[in-house]
Formats: structure tokens, C-alpha cells, sequence
């Protein structure tokens, strides 16, 4: 079938710079019986990222109990909002809310006007799996978390996100499998990890980076299999921990002091240009366990799937412009938040259990099937716009409706046009800019947003006045006591108030680790910084000169190496 088709270059409507579809492509858009896109796979993400937001909470009452709870829609925004509790509950039904399809009215506005109708669910959690992880968001199966994001199946976690089957750790990213672990980015099957990146089975490795098997490992990279090595060298145990303990960890100088040597020996060594295991033909960053996966990025078990990413549970299969989650989904294209068996999934936010062949809907679960322009319907079938219809009506009417779509498209004020075939409009978001996922990997101004036609929520100054500058927190977590918990610290970075938690405090103390000096979200901003943006450059392996794609850009310090060479020279 491939060699009927050719690459084609088109101009993304949003950035308006070329891009390829690809033969492959043109035969998964033939299978979904879908058009191709008309905008880029990187300004597909960042619509696609604009519908999410994870880490901006507020606290508001729900619309139907009036008890207080933690949102991530704000006071001020023009929808019905209700408690997980409320929303899962049989209080209320959505069909209740449904409009009339109107042929002479713009579909998308239609489907706006849905949005403000119908209750929204407050904060994306699996509500009867999650315990005591009140500030949480986008999880499932969690207990005793807090401030934990796009995570499932975690106990006793603080500040971390894209985290799974994981315990007792603090400040990880992108992580599978790991316990008692610290500032981790990247990593899987650890145990007693600190300040590390790209770690596999590893045990008390602090400071290292892509190794796998270590243990008792210091300041190491490339490393398999190897134990008591600080710095590449091999050392006896005992003066292996002599050499550790010259650099103090239990104050936040020494920390600093082990960072910056550290980053500066890896400076020193190849980079793998893509990082990743037990993958075949994939091309990326960050992904795993995966099979004819293009241009992925964060995941894993992907299989026959492009321009992924986030994904924590396994599997995707045959699908493209996925962002976020996984979990036995198939057949999806661009989507964000969907998975838990879904399958046919069309241009969605927030789709999962059991859900199949449902199209522009926003947050549908429990079993939905076959419904269009749908919002926050449970166990439904047959439904455009909240309204139910027979089989035979329905499949009628969405045809109408994809054929007014394309006679009579969405255009918004910067004059991109919405056919059947893309995303929902940036419009129809709940979020504004910079509360939303896309800023954490697509950063603009407010006033790049708001030339882009994008929103953008001016920020209210802290109502909390801090009692501490984090300049005067105690050097070394010995001489700190309870007396911290009462105290709010000004960020040494962004200048907001933050505090220590009891259960970050208990954890902090059993890894010997000074208190932190940035608040929470500035941490997670410097994890994604080593991570690096979802972008492949075209560059040359350092070693062997042959071409490579990787998030490396070419004018990068790093050396990067193509597989070949980095296997040659992996100790």
C-alpha cells in the first residue's frame, strides 16, 4: 500500500514552515479514514498540550455539594465545576444537558456552548483508586501523594511527575519502578537513587547518569554492571565510602559541590543520541520497551505508532499524535489524556475506561461508544452533542455534520482554519496558556501568546508573606528540626512561597540530603530542562560522522554518539 503513496511537504498553518507527510502516514489516515493534518506535528502537540493542565490548582467550591475541594479550573472560568466525587457520583446525568445540532451554526461553536452547559469534572483522577492525594492531578491508583502529576499506581510520592509502580521517592520525572529514591529523572528499577538521570537497575548510585546494573556508584556515566566506582574509577569499599563521605551530602554545600563536578566529568564522556532500551526501529527520545515507534518522545511500549509522547502504561498500538497515558489504547489520532482500553479515539481530551470509536469529546469514561461532540458522559452510546439518538439517526447526522465541518470550518482570529481532520480549536480549552502543559515545553511570553491568539491568565501575587529567605536554611539537614514546618521559605528562584511537609522532611532526613532551596515547580522546571524539549535535529555522530537524529541541537557542547559508537565504548 506505501508505494502508492509519495512524501508530501505541506505549510503548517500555525508556524508555517514545511513539514512531510510520509507515506507511512498516508496509509494510517486511510486506515482511520481521517484527511492528514494540515498543521505540523510539533504545533499539533502544543494545541494538544493547551487542553491539559496539570500543575495549576485552585481552591473552589463544586457547583453541586458546595464542599471545598482542589481544581485545576479556576474561580473565574465560565463552567460548571464539580468535585471528583460529585462528578462520578449518579447525581446527575449529562444527556441532561444536551443541545439540538444546529446544520446553520459552526459545529465548534456548538460545541463551546456544550462546554458552558455541561458540569466539568474538577481535577482528572480515577476517584476510587486514589487515597489521600488531595493534591494531586491526572492520576489513578495513588495513595498518600502529594503535588504528583500524570502518575498511577504510586504510594507515599511527593513532587514528581510521569511517575508509575513507584514509592517512597521525592522529585523524580519520568520514572518507572523506583523507591527511596531522589531527584531522579528518567529511570527505572531503582532503588536508593539520588540526583541521577537515565538510571536502569541501579541501587545507592548518587549523581550518576545512563547507567545500568550499578551499584554504589558516584559520579558515574556509561557504566554497566559495575559497583563501588566514583568518577569511572574503581574503588575498594572502603575507600569508596571514604570518598563519598569527603563530600558531606548531608549539606546542601557538598550537594552543590557534587553537582557541579559531575556535570562537568559528563561533559567529558558520549551521549547516547537517543536514550532508551528494547526498542526496534524507533526514532525519538526517552522511549522504551517500543517497536516501529517515529518520532516518540517520553514512553514507552509503543508499537507501530508517531509523534507520541507521555505515555506511562503499556501499550499504544497503531496510533499517531497521542499525548499522555497509554494503558492498552489503540487506533487513536491526536489525542491527549486518553487511555484504560480505548480504541478509536478521534480528536479528544481526557477519554478512558473502555471507551471506543467516540470523536471531538471532552472527558468520556465507563464505556462509551460511538458518540460525537460529547462532554462528560458516562456509559452512553449513540450521542452527538449530549443528545442521545438510534443507531441509525446517529450515524446519519454524523455524516452531515463532518460534511458542514469542511463547508463551513471553524476560523479563529488569527485566521487558522478547523476542519474535520484536526484538533479541537485553542478556543474550546478550559485552560488559558500559562496554565496549561504547553508551556512547559513550548515556553512563550505573554505577549508571544497572546499574538498567537492564545490566552493568557495574569497570575496574582502570593498572599502568603514568607518568614525565611532560602539563603538561611540550615547548611546541613542534621541541624534541622520540626521548627521548619512552620516556616514559609521564599524561592531562591522565583521568589514565591513554599514550605516543607512533614513527609518531605521524614524522607529527606532518611536520605541524609539537605532541605531544597527552589520551590517544587521550580524543580520540576530544572528536571525538564535535562530532559530538553520534544525537537530531533539532524546532526553527525561525533565518532563516526554518520547522520543522526536527536534532541541534541548540533551547536550543543555535548559529544553524542550513534548507537554503534556509544555501544563500542560503554564500560
Amino acid at each position: 500500500m506505501n508505494k502508492e503513496y509519495k512524501n508530501l511537504v505541506l505549510g503548517c498553518q500555525n508556524c508555517k514552515k514545511d513539514f512531510i507527510i510520509e507515506p507511512d502516514d498516508f496509509s494510517f489516515y486511510e486506515k482511520m479514514k481521517v484527511p492528514p493534518p494540515t498543521f505540523c506535528p510539533e504545533c499539533r502537540m502544543q494545541r494538544r498540550l493547551m487542553f491539559r493542565n496539570e500543575r495549576v490548582m485552585y481552591k473552589r467550591d463544586c457547583d453541586l455539594c458546595k464542599k471545598s475541594f482542589i481544581s485545576n479550573i479556576a474561580l473565574d472560568k465560565p463552567y460548571i465545576v464539580y468535585c471528583p466525587a460529585c462528578w462520578y457520583s449518579d447525581k446527575w446525568d449529562a444527556l441532561d444537558y444536551g443541545i439540538e445540532y444546529n446544520p446553520i451554526k459552526n459545529f465548534f461553536e456548538q460545541f463551546k456552548e456544550l462546554t458552558i452547559k455541561t458540569p466539568q469534572l474538577g481535577k482528572i483522577i480515577d476517584y476510587a483508586t486514589v487515597i489521600n492525594c488531595d493534591y494531586c492531578n491526572h492520576i489513578g491508583s495513588c495513595k498518600n501523594c502529594t503535588l504528583v502529576f500524570n502518575a498511577d499506581y504510586n504510594e507515599n510520592v511527593l513532587y514528581s511527575t510521569l511517575i508509575t509502580h513507584s514509592r517512597d521517592s521525592m522529585d523524580c520525572y519520568g520514572c518507572d519502578k523506583v523507591e527511596l529514591s531522589y531527584e531522579i529523572t528518567d529511570g527505572e528499577n531503582n532503588s536508593r537513587c539520588y540526583f541521577g538521570k537515565s538510571l536502569v537497575s541501579c541501587i545507592d548510585t548518587i549523581f550518576s547518569r545512563d547507567c545500568t546494573g550499578c551499584t554504589s556508584c558516584f559520579a558515574c556515566c556509561n557504566l554497566r554492571n559495575k559497583k563501588y566506582c566514583a568518577f569511572n574509577k574503581q574503588y575498594t569499599k572502603e575507600d569508596y565510602e571514604k570518598f563519598v563521605a569527603s563530600y558531606k551530602l548531608d549539606t546542601y554545600l557538598g550537594v552543590q559541590k557534587a553537582v557541579k563536578e559531575s556535570e562537568e566529568f559528563f561533559l567529558t564522556l558520549p551521549r547516547r543520541y537517543l536514550y532508551g532500551q528494547k526498542n526496534l526501529n524507533v526514532t525519538g527520545d526517552y522511549v522504551y520497551h517500543s517497536k516501529n515507534a517515529k518520532n516518540c518522545w517520553s514512553g514507552q511500549y509503543f508499537e507501530d505508532c508517531a509523534y507520541c509522547q507521555f505515555t506511562t502504561l503499556a501499550s499504544t498500538t497503531g496510533t499517531y499524535d497521542l499525548s499522555e497515558w497509554g494503558n492498552n489504547v489503540e487506533n487513536c489520532v491526536d489525542v491527549i489524556t486518553v487511555g484504560e482500553n480505548a480504541s478509536g479515539i478521534k480528536y479528544c481530551f481526557s477519554v478512558w475506561a473502555n471507551v471506543r470509536d467516540v470523536e471531538y469529546s471532552l472527558i468520556c469514561n465507563s464505556a462509551v461508544r460511538d458518540c460525537f461532540g460529547c462532554n462528560s458522559i458516562r456509559n452512553k452510546q449513540f450521542c452527538i452533542l449530549n443528545k442521545q439518538y438510534d443507531k441509525e439517526t446517529y450515524f446519519k447526522l454524523r455524516e452531515q455534520i463532518i460534511e458542514n465541518m469542511n463547508k463551513n470550518p471553524y476560523i479563529d482570529k488569527t485566521g487558522r482554519v478547523f476542519q474535520y481532520g484536526e484538533f479541537l480549536p485553542y478556543d474550546i480549552s478550559f485552560y488559558d496558556y500559562n496554565e496549561a502543559f504547553a508551556i512547559q515545553h513550548f515556553p512563550l511570553t505573554k505577549e508571544e501568546a497572546l499574538n498567537n491568539g492564545f490566552r493568557w491568565r495574569d497570575v496574582p501575587k502570593s498572599e502568603y508573606e514568607t518568614t525565611l529567605v532560602s539563603q538561611d536554611l540550615p547548611d546541613s539537614i542534621n541541624d534541622v528540626d520540626d521548627s521548619i514546618l512552620k516556616e514559609i521559605i521564599q524561592c531562591a528562584e522565583c521568589k514565591r512561597a513554599y514550605k516543607i511537609l512533614r513527609e518531605e522532611l521524614n524522607l529527606l532526613k532518611r536520605f541524609c540530603l539537605p532541605l531544597p532551596r527552589i520551590c517544587h515547580d521550580c524543580r520540576h522546571l530544572k528536571r525538564l530542562r535535562k530532559i530538553g524539549r520534544p525537537k530531533l535535529y539532524e546532526r553527525t555522530c561525533d565518532k563516526c560522522g554518520d547522520k543522526i537524529k536527536t534532541s541534541y541541537a548540533p551547536n550543543r557542547p555535548e559529544i553524542v554518539y550513534c548507537e554503534k559508537c556509544y555501544q563500542s565504548e560503554v564500560y
